[in-house]
């Protein structure tokens, strides 16, 4: 065919070359186009950012514009290495320990709350501090410290070793808070007092695997507080539902989030429950191990709390690259929801 175009423009004018050009340009990326394997790619809605993890990256961001740079941060603004790297840039510096923050030099704490112990050290080395743990992760503070107040034993449902998890037991003294993760947990719990007890949940769990904890619970301690209203946050509810409701359809399914994320890895899991049995996490488009995709026709994306949609919208254009790319939206729930920054910021 393009034989047959070149010989037909040889014999016409020379300013006929360019607009052969344009032609052959044409042919030949409808040939590129047709050459590539179809895909559809479904993406989750809600995903990404929620207003707990904008309010914390807005916190550090004000507080370098208010203060200057350089701003110390204790552990992870938020779960998701190319925001830490961003803030990093902007001049940023993230700690382990308060130890590592000079006296001069404001200090934020993470979105995923701290034990009480870190705000009291920041003030007897009398540190301007700026706490930026979600809203959310607050409440559940201040449910556990109220049992607690009216002489419960709290029962936390959770995972050990998170920062959440953490900063909730710190709002109390030691042994205070139990920690349960299974129902297996709930079978060994050992409370002195069966009658008088609460429970509270981290609030980035899976909302089926937390139902069932939550209904041993119940069943072991029938007495047993919960909370006035459920302590799994709105976002991470509704990015849950999200998934389920492409899972269906997918041959495969990536969750864009970082390893350390609870949200981001809950998400695998529940695509992986409906049914889908390739689905992955997945940091950045590099990231991608491109032979699993060889026989799929519909792949599911969404991204976890804390993940940016700058890295959705890479992985999209890496996919574009390799496969002829349909994309369809599919949105579970609207999220209009958003934090105000703390007063110290304001000014």
């Amino acid at each position: 065919m393009l034989y047959a175009l070149a010989r037909a423009f040889s014999c016409s004018r020379p300013d006929n070359l360019a607009s052969f050009t344009q032609m052959n340009d044409r042919i030949m990326a409808s040939e590129t186009t047709r050459s590539k394997k179809p895909l559809r790619i479904l993406l989750a809605n809600p995903r990404g950012f929620c207003a707990g993890v904008v309010r914390a990256i807005d916190i550090v961001e004000k507080a370098l514009e208010k203060y200057g740079a350089p701003v110390y941060v204790r552990h992870e603004i938020v779960h998701n290495r190319y925001v830490v790297e961003d803030l990093q840039n902007k001049g940023a510096i993230f700690v382990k320990e308060l130890d590592e923050c000079p006296d001069d030099r404001p200090v934020i704490f993470s979105a995923h709350g701290v034990p009480k112990s870190i705000p009291a050290e920041a003030e007897r080395r009398e540190l301007l501090y700026v706490d930026a743990t979600c809203p959310l992760v607050s409440k559940v503070h201040r449910e556990a410290e109220r049992n607690h107040k009216d002489g419960k034993t709290i029962v936390l449902i959770g995972h050990a070793g998170h920062p959440e998890v953490v900063g909730t037991m710190g709002q109390l003294a030691a042994g205070v808070v139990k920690l349960v993760e299974t129902v297996a947990d709930v079978e060994t719990l050992e409370v002195s007092n069966t009658d008088n007890l609460a429970y509270v949940t981290q609030t980035t769990l899976s909302v089926d695997d937390t139902a069932e904890v939550i209904a041993a619970l119940k069943k072991r301690f029938p007495t047993i507080s919960e909370p006035r209203a459920q302590d799994i946050c709105y976002a991470t509810t509704n990015r849950q539902e999200a998934v389920k409701l492409i899972a269906d359809e997918c041959d495969a399914f990536l969750v864009v989030g970082a390893p350390n994320s609870s949200n981001s890895n809950r998400l695998v899991e529940v695509a992986g429950r409906r049914g889908v049995h390739k689905a992955a996490l997945i940091e950045k488009a590099p990231d991608i191990h491109w032979p699993d995709f060889k026989d799929v026709s519909t792949l599911g994306i969404s991204a976890g709390a804390s993940a940016p949609e700058v890295l959705v919208d890479s992985i999209i254009a890496a996919f574009k690259e390799r496969f002829d790319v349909t994309v369809e939206n599919t949105v579970f729930k609207k999220e209009n929801v958003t934090f105000k920054l703390p007063k110290i910021l304001e000014a």
